[in-house]
């Protein structure tokens, strides 16, 4: 963001009387301003972010503060607005909260990849510190003194020698003729003075929540208002040959039933947005009523590509297998001399590491609501990136995206799922099928059979120790989906732990073709990449007769030069090691016995800028019932912990969340179709069996605040697999667990 002086502040009287307090970049300063003083923001390409968009300040003092990211469950509408009221100085209680609609006023606005914080902390403060300001220097004007005898308490300006106080509401028309400061130049408080960030505040919609007032997409409701559901054959990329639409169109409540011919762009493996599939629409005036009428539809499908339907997740492995024999197709990074050093080896260690297709399951299926008239489109989405959902939408209908208004709803959960398009452009192309207002909801089997799953894969490991059980070679053969340089979304490691900590390091790869789509999926990679990594690190700790801790700790002992531009490059070996050190002190690891049947598991991965370490306590009865009596979570985010409720809060749920894709969720593939339909058979975990405790401990260091909502999860998977290696000496190299046996307690 690049504010000069020139800049200004204004204030436009509101429908209620308030004021809005904003602060407006000058155009031609903007033009003017040295290349070197533009910032970026949460507009990305140093894009400037005007922070008039954000504060509305009314005569009473209530300040109103915008939240401008999608709010997916991860807490970003009060979060954010807390950076911007901890600078304006105002006390929590007098700050109200609004969901802003898609506008470039407000930057970049998606969430994902745990990125709204380190993207906002210092822009947003600066909003709010740059109102100060202003509000100050329009207190001195007034009171006639000098603005260094001024300062700010709690939505006033305080005189200090006079005693006398001014009221930022009274302020604010006088604001609005200052000229606005260079934001770099304002001086942010010292942390130890803050009174919002550092301290619990409950979620904004919390109270509309828990009393049913309207807050997801799922909820809306527009006068002559449709209902819609889309019907697409169970292949990808299939089309409709024929169905018996005169009939569905007879059957109560119905307005219509027809063919969307789709506008797709498909190929064997599909990372992103495929267009707009072909699909049979029925719209009627209840949910209901359309449900209904689809199942009693009868469709013959021409399956699309041959090679998608004849696809299956038991062939897949097959062919894993047999390419697992075979020298790799490609090799993705290469330290030292691999083979030679596991040939000169005094132990050699292998296992062959698997993981499942997963889709989201959330919990709120996936929906969108629109209406076309007059040439417009007014959209109100659950879309995680909605900048691209109005870019799709606007290629599919073939009009501007300035004649596209997208309302930010409230999802219940997205963990990626919500950065695809799929339903947003089925509810547009509806919509303007019908010139009225349509709410698309998909069904529960819709969300599991068309999802953007987690890529699965396939890894084959060898590991070689010297005499003293010192790590002196790791080579993995990955065998994951896609041709030629396309890859699942999800399916490239070439960056992650332990490269560039081993000396004689290989990562070779070799691709299968898929014609299901991939996507992401709550830490992209990660989430996979964990359970393998850090199962097979155990593995080499117990082989060299060493404690996984200490061997972990040993593999941390070098430090090569950061590569922050890779995706694990940015990995600290000292903080690293610093989270170990500090969850196996808070679990007491090897200084208490444990009962019989009962282990102990450590894992560590460094993702998305946080680093985690985690250790799970594991009870594993003789019938192979499990329960996970306690988890010890230890989180390196930085400096400040902006909400320490919520995030401790996320950080349980990224324990849980992981918990149930360790244990029964696997989208399998037969014939090109996704073999599960509802929670019956892609389980989520249940409350009694989720651990009683999950202790959260934040190390705090001297770095910028990181997010939080994916780095916890990917330690949960090798944890607990390495502590039922530690109760019974079984190694799980697959997943998920209930494909060896093993269930809840």
């Amino acid at each position: 963001m690049a504010l000069d002086r020139r800049s200004f502040l204004k204030v436009t009287a509101l429908a209620g009387g308030g004021m809005l307090l904003g602060l407006y970049p000058d155009a031609q300063a903007q033009e003017a301003a040295p290349r070197g003083r533009q910032r970026s923001g949460p507009g990305f390409g140093g894009s400037p972010l005007a922070p008039q968009a954000f504060i509305r300040i009314a005569p009473d003092g209530i300040v109103t503060i915008m939240a401008a990211r999608p709010e997916i469950g991860q807490g970003v509408k009060t979060m954010l607005p807390m950076l911007i009221a901890e600078e304006l100085d105002v006390e929590w209680k007098q700050v109200r909260v609004e969901q802003g609609d898609l506008d470039a006023k407000y930057g970049m606005q998606f969430t994902g990849g745990s990125f709204a914080t380190p993207s906002s902390w210092d822009p947003l403060r600066r909003v709010g510190a740059s109102a100060r300001h202003l509000l100050v220097l329009a207190c001195a004007q007034s009171l006639g003194v000098a603005p260094e005898e001024c300062t700010t308490s709690t939505g006033k300006v305080l005189h200090v020698p006079s005693g006398r106080s001014v009221g930022y509401g009274e302020l604010a028309t006088k604001a609005a003729a200052l000229p606005m400061p260079d934001p770099d130049a304002i001086k942010l408080k010292d942390p130890k003075d803050y009174k919002i960030i550092g301290h619990t505040v409950h979620g904004v919609d919390v109270p509309d929540i828990v009393t049913g007032k309207q807050q997801f997409g799922i909820d809306v409701s527009l006068p002559g208002m449709l209902y819609a559901v889309y019907q697409k054959c169970p292949v990808f990329g299939g089309t409709v040959a024929s169905a018996n639409l005169a009939e569905i169109k007879k059957l109560p409540g119905i307005r219509d039933a027809f063919i969307v011919k789709g506008v797709e762009e498909l190929g064997d493996v599909l990372p992103s947005d495929p267009g707009l599939e072909q699909g049979i629409a029925i719209v009627a005036t209840s949910w209901w009523y359309a449900q209904s009428a689809r199942n009693k539809l009868k469709v013959k499908w021409n399956e699309g590509h041959w090679s998608t339907a004849e696809q299956s997740s038991k062939a897949f492995e097959k062919r894993a297998i047999e390419l697992s024999k075979k020298a790799p197709e490609k090799t993705l990074h290469q330290d030292g001399d691999v083979k030679a050093a596991l040939s000169g080896a005094a132990k050699v260690v292998e296992g062959a590491y698997s993981y499942p297709f997963l889709a989201h399951a959330t919990l709120e299926p996936q929906n969108c609501t629109a209406h076309y008239h007059d040439g417009k489109l007014e959209m109100w989405s659950t879309s995680q990136m909605p900048q691209g959902t109005r870019s799709a939408v606007a290629h599919l209908l073939g009009i501007p995206e300035t004649s596209i208004t997208i309302h930010i709803m409230r999802a219940g959960g997205a963990f990626g799922r919500r950065f695809g398009n799929d339903f947003n452009l089925e509810a547009a192309w509806i919509a303007k099928a019908m010139n009225a207002p349509v709410k698309l909801v998909w069904s529960r089997e819709d969300d599991i059979a068309h999802d953007y799953y987690r890529a699965g894969g396939f890894q084959f490991l060898k590991g070689g120790l010297d005499k003293s059980g010192k790590l002196i070679a790791w080579d993995t053969h990955f065998v994951t989906f896609g041709e030629g340089n396309r890859t699942a979304m999800a399916a490239n490691m070439d960056a992650e732990f332990p490269v560039r900590y081993v000396s004689n390091y290989a990562l070779h790869q070799s691709l299968m073709p898929l014609g299901v789509r991939t996507g992401y999926w709550r830490a992209p990679g990660s989430n996979a990449y964990a359970h393998v990594i850090e199962s097979f690190i155990d593995e080499l700790a117990h082989a060299a007769g060493k404690d996984p801790v200490a061997f972990r700790l040993g593999l941390l002992s070098t430090a090569p030069p950061p590569q922050p531009g890779q995706r694990g490059g940015g990995l600290d070996p000292v903080r690293m090691r610093a989270v170990i050190e500090l969850a196996a002190e808070k679990s007491g690891w090897g200084k208490r016995a444990l009962p019989k049947g009962t282990g102990l598991g450590i894992a560590a991965y460094f993702s998305h800028m946080g680093h985690f370490a985690e250790v799970a306590q594991v009870r594993v009865t003789p019938q192979k019932h499990i329960k996970v009596e306690h988890v010890w979570v230890v989180g390196d985010i930085g400096s400040q912990v902006i909400n320490p409720g919520a995030a401790e809060n996320m950080v349980q749920g990224a324990i849980i969340d992981g918990l149930s894709a360790l244990m029964g969720q696997e989208a399998t593939l037969d014939h090109g179709r996704i073999q599960q339909s509802n929670f019956h058979d892609y389980p989520l975990i249940r409350m009694h069996q989720a651990p009683p405790k999950i202790e959260v401990i934040f190390n705090k260091t001297n770095h910028s605040p990181t997010g939080l909502g994916e780095p916890a999860l990917p330690p949960i998977l090798p944890a607990v697999c390495n502590a039922i290696f530690a109760a019974t000496g079984d190694r799980v190299r697959s997943l998920p667990l209930t494909k060896h046996g093993y269930s809840w307690e």
